[in-house]
This record gives structure tokens, C-alpha cells and sequence, in this order.
């Protein structure tokens, strides 16, 4: 059965599979960290850039750094743009460089520059050491870094099985062209837009402590966006195409999405929006599908355990956290119930976060951040580790970073960014979306992330959505309109008495999430399946208060 089926009819038994976001996307989370085929490379790591990235160190240790580390990378991205039967625009941009970065008397020095020879390395090396002496007058307590393991010579690519930049532009707008063509079909769609974008970044890292590992990464990601107007023109309404995600594979993401077989399911979704009955507020029971859920999971999990806005280093989009002092937290705060697991990791094969080893050389591990419904661990780089370094030993855990460290180009000092977060299926049994929606009385299925917005710490929140059927005594209904839900964060996954299993999981994510001042911009992935929350407060988007 189709899930376009599911939604129309309420015939439920066997929609659940059409949630799946990738085959084999749960296989490597929390088991010992492998790699799928092709992954791992037998190369060995770039020469000229080993030579010149040697270089660069043996200048910053000459100049009295105690560490260094430096990045060269060659990153091109790709953008295709159109609108209904037209061509909006193309882009193709290409920039490259490196950037060298140091402690010196535990103070950290940054520099950069788009002019990759052996004289520049030099001088941006001694540069850094003399920005880490100058950065000495702000030093509160200096810079530990966590050890780590050393890799002497990795090779890591993404998963993918065609390079994008290998298929012709024709090609990739004929494709676009022809999923536009199917959503203008639908009788009351006016405006269509949709594009693709392509990202591939050549990464080569070493450090003064031994580590080289040289990484080629890709991100796709195909989208539309389909408007539909009433016939007397007094509404319009759309639908955007979040049941795909953004992915680090290939053109062969572009392909298995059928963005061209999904586009008349956008614009009828968007027709029936037209018609739809506008909600009453009050309190629902919500079924939320993956689709939908992904981006509540990082507004209020993934975001809110980045040790650096726990502990006060950043504020900038949307503030610092609600987990503060860490010590209240950590170990003993009820996120949700006992089968509410949460992990970060940088392995699932095609997610966006996944990488062979992170902007410090780290090999990322796989960790519980919510453990049987506790706060169990937070987001770390090699310096975060060590501040959490009691915890870890009064667990008997090793003392190291979780491998939480980008940098978004070359000209950017790297710092924690958040993993792919996920929210893992119930555990033992398949518990199937007939078996959410069956159990609510009152209540709203949400599918599709839309407008949202947060408080300063991430403790309260609203969501709206794309698509909202009505559900009464077990059954799905008509389409719902101007709908959003509030949220404190605690009550809310703790009203979550059921998720979804394996069949309703999906991966779902952005291209660009962001996070820093000077700001930078990195791709994340969140899994989950389908979820139920209890008695969860609705408001009307189009009535003033």
C-alpha cells in the first residue's frame, strides 16, 4: 500500500514500510563502528598535500606552538533552479585553501588563506602562532585537549555510487522540468518550483601529533515546492517536498527519491489545503511523522546538548541551553520515558554528518545522549572533553571527545557541531503507525516540518508543519489547516507514551543549519520514527490572539 493511500483512506495496516529513509540507516548505530562497502580507501592520503601540510606544522612548532593542526580543502557546490517551464539559475562555485591553527601557552591561534604554496603555509603558520600570542591577554584558564588516537594515513569518501558533478547540466533541469510538469497536471496548481544542489569537499587534515586523513564528501539534495490557488484567487496554499531529505550520497539520491513520482502527490496535498478546515485550538493527541519530527528533535535535543552553549561559549542562533548546571543534568534528568533512546553518531552510511574522522582527526564514536529516558551524555570536541572528565570517570568511561568538531570551509576555525542526532525505534517489537493512530481518540497526524520558532535556551518552542489530518476514535479524517503546536521541552517528550518501530523510521535533515559568530553552516541528519504525545496544546496560526 502507498502512504498517498494511507492518508486518503485510513487503511493503515501496511503503510508504515513508505517511512523507511534508507536501506540499512540503522544497521551501524550504537554496534562497533563499521563502514559500508567503498567507504574506506586503500589510497593512501594525498602526497602534495601531506608535504605541504608537514610544512605548515614543522613552522608553527619552530614558531613555539605546543600543537598545530592544519586543513587544506577544494570545496565545489552546484545549484540548479527553476520555476514551473523555466530555468531560475545555475551556479558553480569552487573555492579552496587551508587553515592553520595552534595553541601556544594553551591559547588558541587561527589563520587562513586562499593561496595554497609552500612560502604561504610558512607564513600562515607563524601568523596563527602570533594571533595565539596575542589572544594571550583574554585567557581565562588555558586549553586542555583530550587525547585521541592517531591515524596516520585515513582515506574516507561518502557512500555514493555517481558523482553529480559528472551528470550534465541538461540532464539534472530536464529532470527537474519533467517533476514540474507532473505537479502542474493537478488541476489548481499555479506555481512550481524545485532545484538541486550538490556539494563536494576535498578535506585533508594533519596534526602535529601524527594524524593525516584525507576525506572526499558529498551532500545531494533535490526539492520542491508546489502553490496552489483557489479558482477566485483568495487563497493559496503550498506544499513543499519534505518526505525527501538531504543526503551524502550521490546523484543516485535524485534518482531513488522519484522526486517526478511524488510531485502530483505535493500538489494534490496543496489543493486539498485549499479546503481544508481551518483547526480549533485546544488539546490534541499528535501523531508526528518522521518527516515532521526530525526537526523538533533538533530544536529541542540536538541543539540543547551542545556542551559549548550548556556551558556558556555560545549563544548565537536561539541562545544557549535549559541544561545548565551541567551537573543537575547530566545522569539524572527525565528527558522522556524509560523507551525514549536518543544517539548522535557520524557513521550512517548517507547521513549528513557521517564522516571517517571529524575537523580535529577524531574518529567519531556512536553514544547514547538520552539513555532509557535519562540525559545521558552531551556533544564534545577535544577540548569539551576534559570538562566533563569527572562524569566520564565516575562511569568508568573513557576521557575522550566524541568527534563533534567542523569547520564549514578551509577560512574557518572549526568548533562543536552537533552529529546526526536520532531518535532510535521502540525497542523489541515493530510497533506500526495503524498502532499510533489507533489509540487516539482526539488528535492531529502532522506530516512535514514547517515554520518554527524558540526561546533563548530551547526550552519553549512551536511548530507548524505541512500537511494535518484530523484523527477521531482511531481513524484518520480530513485535512486540517493553520496548525501548530507549543512545546516546553520536558513535558513534551515526556507525554510521549508511544513511538513508532523500525517500519515508520525515516531520516530526515538540512543543508544548512546554523551556529557561531563569525557564523559557519553544517548539514545534519536526524532519524526517528513516527511518535504519539499526549494532550499537547494546538493554536490556530491565521486567529489573532
Amino acid at each position: 500500500m502507498k502512504r498517498r493511500d494511507f492518508l486518503r483512506n485510513s487503511a493503515i495496516l501496511a503503510a508504515g514500510s513508505s517511512f523507511v529513509g534508507h536501506p540499512g540507516l540503522l544497521d551501524g548505530i550504537l554496534s562497533p563502528r563499521v563502514t559500508p562497502d567503498g567507504v574506506l580507501s586503500a589510497r593512501r592520503a594525498d602526497p602534495e598535500r601531506r608535504a605541504l601540510a608537514m610544512r605548515a606544522l614543522g613552522a608553527a612548532e619552530d614558531a613555539g606552538a605546543e600543537y598545530a593542526d592544519v586543513r587544506i580543502n577544494t570545496n565545489r557546490n552546484r545549484g540548479i533552479s527553476t520555476r514551473e517551464r523555466r530555468v531560475l539559475g545555475v551556479s558553480d562555485n569552487v573555492t579552496a585553501g587551508f587553515g592553520v591553527r595552534v595553541l601556544v601557552d594553551g591559547t588558541w591561534g587561527f589563520a587562513a588563506s586562499g593561496v595554497v604554496t609552500d612560502d604561504e603555509v610558512v607564513r600562515i603558520a607563524r601568523r596563527a602562532v602570533a594571533q595565539a600570542r596575542a589572544n594571550r591577554a583574554a585567557q581565562r584558564q588555558p586549553v586542555e585537549l583530550a587525547p585521541a588516537p592517531v591515524e596516520p594515513d585515513g582515506v574516507w569518501t561518502s557512500p555514493i555510487r555517481t558523482d553529480p558533478f559528472d551528470i550534465p547540466i541538461e540532464e539534472k533541469v530536464a529532470y527537474l522540468f519533467e517533476a514540474n510538469e507532473a505537479a502542474l497536471g493537478v488541476g489548481g496548481v499555479q506555481f512550481v518550483n524545485s532545484s538541486l544542489f550538490f556539494l563536494r569537499e576535498e578535506k585533508f587534515f594533519a596534526n602535529s601529533e601524527g594524524t593525516v586523513t584525507d576525506q572526499t564528501i558529498y551532500r545531494t539534495s533535490p526539492s520542491m515546492s508546489v502553490t496552489a490557488v483557489s479558482s477566485d484567487g483568495s487563497d493559496f496554499q503550498s506544499r513543499s517536498s519534505t518526505d525527501i531529505a538531504p543526503m551524502a550520497l550521490g546523484w543516485e539520491h535524485v534518482i531513488d527519491s522519484d522526486l517526478v513520482g511524488l510531485a502530483p502527490m505535493f500538489a494534490e496535498d496543496a489543493v486539498e489545503k485549499l479546503s481544508a478546515r481551518s483547526v480549533d485550538p485546544g488539546q490534541y493527541d499528535l501523531i508526528l511523522l518522521p518527516t515532521h519530527l526530525w526537526l523538533t528533535i533538533h530544536e529541542s535535543i540536538a541543539h540543547p546538548t551542545e556542551l559549548d552553549r550548556i556551558m556558556g561559549f555560545e549563544a548565537n542562533y536561539a541562545g544557549t541551553s535549559f541544561i545548565s548546571p551541567v551537573d543537575e543534568y547530566l545522569g539524572s534528568f527525565q528527558y522522556g520515558p524509560e523507551f525514549m533512546n536518543v544517539v548522535g553518531e557520524r557513521s550512517t552510511p548517507g547521513a549528513l554528518s557521517s564522516v571517517g574522522w571529524d575537523d580535529e582527526g577524531v574518529a567519531p564514536q556512536d553514544y547514547h545522549i538520552v539513555r532509557d529516558g535519562i540525559l545521558d551524555d552531551l556533544q564534545t570536541t577535544r577540548e569539551q572533553a576534559l570538562w566533563l572528565a569527572d562524569h566520564y570517570r565516575s562511569q568508568g568511561r573513557e576521557v575522550r571527545s566524541h568527534g563533534n568538531s567542523y569547520a564549514q570551509s578551509w577560512a574557518d576555525v572549526q568548533f562543536q557541531r552537533m552529529p546526526n542526532v536520532n531518535l532510535l525505534p521502540y525497542p523489541d517489537r515493530d510497533v506500526t503507525l495503524e498502532e499510533l493512530v489507533d489509540g487516539v481518540d482526539r488528535g492531529i497526524l502532522i506530516d512535514g516540518s514547517g515554520s518554527f520558532s524558540i526561546d533563548q535556551q530551547r526550552y519553549n518552542s512551536q511548530y507548524g508543519g505541512q500537511v494535518f489530518r484530523e484523527i477521531r476514535n482511531g481513524r484518520l479524517e480530513g485535512m486540517l489547516k493553520d496548525v501548530a503546536y507549543q512545546i516546553r521541552t520536558p513535558e513534551f517528550w515526556n507525554a510521549m507514551d508511544l513511538c513508532g518501530g523500525e517500519s515508520t523510521y525515516f531520516v530526515g535533515g538540512a543543508f544548512g543549519d546554523a551556529k557561531g559568530q563569525p557564523a559557519q553552516s553544517n548539514a545534519i541528519s536526524h532519524g526517528c520514527p513516527a511518535t504519539r504525545h499526549r494532550d499537547v496544546t494546538v493554536i490556530n496560526t491565521a486567529r489573532s490572539v
